[in-house]
């Protein structure tokens, strides 16, 4: 069996990153795939393959690619978290947190645990543990933007949730008040004719 030729994976990498970058997802993902064959045992080209799936929307072929990630590199807790992330978005909370499970194991500094404790926060609707969490591990993250701008639009969506469930039920108790107040008066009307009588 002949060995892997290391230049060829670099080769096949660095014009997967250039059609990315490029924003050509599809020559970007063959490349990757041609790396993946050139060193079936890693798992950065599957992850990246991923990405490229999903921002292409083939979330299955995304999930896949993830996953296989995750099998062939154990010890990177990126293509882990982007599985679970993938899984909670579909609405598979549950497989997410059981995805996410290693990922709390992580040192106190990574920001990983912090977001996945937020969305297992969220999963049980409690949106003010999710945002202490979310908030605890933004700072900490200080080499993937992406990954922040992912957990800021989580943050933006639970305010909004939170500001219009706020607003809704400010609207209701304007209507009771509104409803008790119109009671009062009719209550006042009935009593000034009750004595009129």
């Amino acid at each position: 069996m002949k060995s892997p030729d290391p230049t060829s994976f670099d080769a096949f990498m660095s014009s997967g990153m250039a059609a990315s970058q490029a924003n050509d997802g599809a020559q970007a993902i063959e490349w990757f795939q041609k790396a993946s064959a050139a060193e079936p045992s890693a798992g950065l080209p599957q992850f990246l393959m991923g990405a490229e799936f999903a921002a292409l929307g083939d979330m299955n072929a995304a999930e896949a690619a993830f996953a296989n990630a995750t099998l062939l590199a154990p010890g990177f807790p990126m293509a882990r978290y982007q599985l679970g992330l993938l899984q909670f978005s579909s609405g598979r909370a549950a497989i997410a947190l059981l995805t996410w499970q290693p990922l709390l194991d992580l040192p106190e500094t990574d920001p990983l645990p912090h977001f996945v404790r937020g969305f297992a926060a969220l999963a049980q609707d409690n949106f003010d543990e999710a945002l202490h969490h979310y908030r605890q591990g933004l700072p900490l993250n200080t080499t993937n933007s992406a990954l922040s701008g992912d957990i800021e639009k989580v943050i933006a969506g639970i305010n909004a949730l939170t500001n219009k469930q706020a607003t809704a039920a400010q609207e209701e108790d304007a209507d009771d008040a509104a409803a008790e107040s119109s009671n009062h008066v009719l209550l006042a009307n009935y009593q000034q004719q009750g004595r009129s009588h």
